[in-house]
């Protein structure tokens, strides 16, 4: 076998090794990707239920402001009638405090409500929170487990990787660059045998010069139709 032909299959050897390890690491993916759909629409339901909680408080804090401006109103009011002496002006305060005590009053009913609902927007926060926790403690193994293994085939891949760097050394440049550019398409692999006078990838006859060329010569031509690399299996 020449030696372009053997560095190159070798380097190819290299390349699958790798890319089965590639594969293997991308295999973790859809796994890894589920958990994180899992995780994300508990969190999703948290984020909401944190939003509706910040709301609800702001609602009430609203509501303690009105209330208060509307006692320190009231107390004015109750201030300024001592000093009527008209029973005119002191009626008209007189009906402004009943307005004051009216509108006060829906003020606190409202407050009353708001912080039912506070405390309603708490207990679903707390409750979601918990709910959070839980698949997250639910996964924690899963995930660890994936992590190993990310760690354990990115050890291989690099190892993998390396040995084509050093394989890529022996082989010819100008074999390398029609290696590397073939190896970019849509082909499982750059080298086919040829197979009964045909091109080991998509079997199409490759033309009697060439395949002479092929078997006699040792060459390694492109296929014409997909364009691997063909060459002749020694005998």
């Amino acid at each position: 076998m020449d030696l372009e032909l053997q560095s190159l299959l070798n380097l190819q050897e290299k390349d699958l090794a790798a890319q089965e390890v590639e594969n293997e690491l991308a295999g973790l993916l859809p796994e890894l990707e589920q958990l994180e759909r899992e995780l994300a629409e508990v969190e999703s339901a948290l984020e909401a239920a944190q939003v509706a909680l910040k709301q609800a408080g702001s609602r009430r804090q609203e509501l303690e402001g009105k209330i208060e401006g509307y006692k320190l109103m009231q107390d004015r009011k109750r201030q300024k009638l001592e000093w009527v002496r008209g029973a005119k002006e002191a009626s008209e305060i007189m009906a402004e405090l009943d307005l004051a005590r009216s509108v006060l009053a829906r003020e606190e009913a409202d407050w009353v409500r708001s912080a039912d609902k506070v405390l309603e927007a708490e207990a679903r926060a707390t409750e979601t929170q918990s709910v959070v926790d839980e698949v997250k403690e639910a996964q924690a193994p899963k995930r660890e487990e994936i992590l190993a293994k990310q760690s354990e085939y990115q050890i291989k891949l690099d190892v993998a990787q390396s040995e084509c760097d050093k394989a890529k050394q022996s082989v010819p440049k100008p074999f390398l660059s029609k290696y590397e550019r073939i190896l970019k398409g849509n082909a499982p692999m750059v080298l086919f045998a040829l197979r009964g006078g045909a091109c080991g990838n998509c079997f199409t006859a490759v033309p009697m010069h060439l395949r002479q060329q092929i078997e006699h010569a040792g060459a390694i031509v492109n296929c014409q139709a997909c364009g691997v690399m063909v060459y002749a299996i020694a005998e």
